[in-house]
């Protein structure tokens, strides 16, 4: 299929309803700005809107060595989260330790649910050379309960950090994580690895073997996570973290207008630190066009991509000074306007807590902060944005 008749066919309208007050949420101590908390005490809660104002989001909750994948709907007139659904069909399948390593979700064509995340070493499915798993999932056609589980690692090995997942209108499925070739010697350890992904063109009923698509030359941070979006156009965007020469953790930016056949890739930022300092990522689009959110020296900053060039803006850091600023969630409204929440004082093992601070078009603070919301160990919030009001799930 031609590209532009691609894009035509994949554009989605984006969402114009409210939150409204039959949602009964609670408040964040900042206008237009909603708060609420991931059923059954889950975990790293992700969270996307679809074109009627659903919120669909996916959780951990159990075991964080061994935990369950849940997914949630909320629909604008709904006074809660609908029943929990578990996604993985094998017990103690994801895991929560790290806060990098959890599920990720995508709306497909018809809205179709797409799930990945990393496998514990609970789970009876291994991948190459005995290491961890990545497993895919999608929500099965009567739109009840997911499929089982399928692990998409073939010719990579090695999982640490945690992989992610994007989805078109078209029926591409996107997933993608980092890791080594399988049955190659690599001394380097983190200078060697790349970021691989797995395409499927059939809405997730099969998959191509995974490719690398990163440069060779950057490496990849072993324990980072990293970030996947489609926007209503059909380009592709992956985020990852380096680590050439394992000092330089720089962010990289990969991005692919035709299905991933070509990527370009281009450098965010520059942090040269002597470990691994355990980041997510952010990617977000709305009528303002895409974002993304990515932590560097205990700060978190933005940057609008250019949907023409695929190429990031200058990087903006949020504003005021916090303590360890980690896992940025980043959400648009159909006005321009953002909020962006992250965690402080959070570590291995340790709770800390989410703060948020809406900007405007030009990514100035408005207002005072939202008030900060305890979070247990291996916690982080989601942002998202129904209108032009946000909801912030922690």
């Amino acid at each position: 299929m031609p590209f532009s008749t691609a894009r035509k066919l994949s554009r989605r309208a984006f969402v114009v309803s409210s939150l409204g007050s039959a949602l009964a949420l609670r408040g964040s101590g900042v206008e237009g700005v909603a708060v609420l908390k991931t059923p059954d005490r889950g975990l790293q809660p992700q969270a996307v809107v679809d074109r009627k104002g659903v919120i669909h989001m996916v959780f951990l909750a159990g075991d964080p060595a061994a935990s369950a994948v849940y997914y949630v709907r909320k629909s604008p007139r709904a006074e809660g989260f609908s029943p929990p659904i578990r996604v993985n069909s094998v017990r103690g399948a994801a895991i929560a330790v790290g806060t990098v390593r959890g599920a990720h979700l995508a709306l497909g064509r018809s809205e179709r649910v797409h799930v990945a995340w990393n496998g514990s070493s609970s789970a009876e499915t291994k991948g190459p050379a005995g290491s961890a798993p990545l497993f895919y999932s999608r929500m099965n056609d009567a739109g009840v309960s997911f499929e089982p589980e399928r692990n998409l690692m073939n010719v990579s090995s090695g999982l640490d950090g945690g992989g992610t997942i994007a989805a078109d209108g078209e029926g591409n499925v996107y997933v993608t994580w980092h890791g080594q070739p399988t049955g190659v010697h690599t001394p380097e350890g983190e200078g060697s690895r790349r970021v691989w992904l797995a395409h499927s063109e059939d809405e997730g009923k099969t998959f191509g073997e995974e490719a690398a698509v990163s440069p060779r030359q950057t490496g990849v941070c072993g324990c980072c996570g990293m970030g996947a979006l489609c926007d209503h156009e059909g380009n592709l965007y992956l985020m990852y973290r380096s680590a050439q020469n394992l000092v330089h953790r720089d962010m990289h930016l990969l991005a692919s207008r035709d299905c991933g056949k070509t990527i370009s890739a281009s450098k965010l930022d520059s942090w040269e630190i002597g470990g691994c300092p355990m980041s997510t990522v952010s990617l977000t689009e709305s009528r303002a066009g895409v974002f993304a959110a990515w932590e560097n020296a205990k700060q978190i900053y933005f940057a609008r991509l250019d949907p023409r060039t695929l190429a990031a803006g200058q990087p903006i850091a949020a504003p005021g000074d916090g303590s360890n600023r980690k896992h940025p969630s980043v959400a648009v409204n159909r006005n321009g306007e953002m909020v962006l929440a992250w965690t402080e004082g959070t570590g291995w093992k340790k709770g800390g807590v989410v703060v948020a601070q809406t900007l405007d078009r030009g990514g100035s603070p408005v207002g005072k902060p939202m008030n900060r919301i305890p979070i247990p160990a291996w916690g982080f919030a989601a942002a998202v944005a129904v209108g032009d009001r946000f909801l912030v799930v922690s």
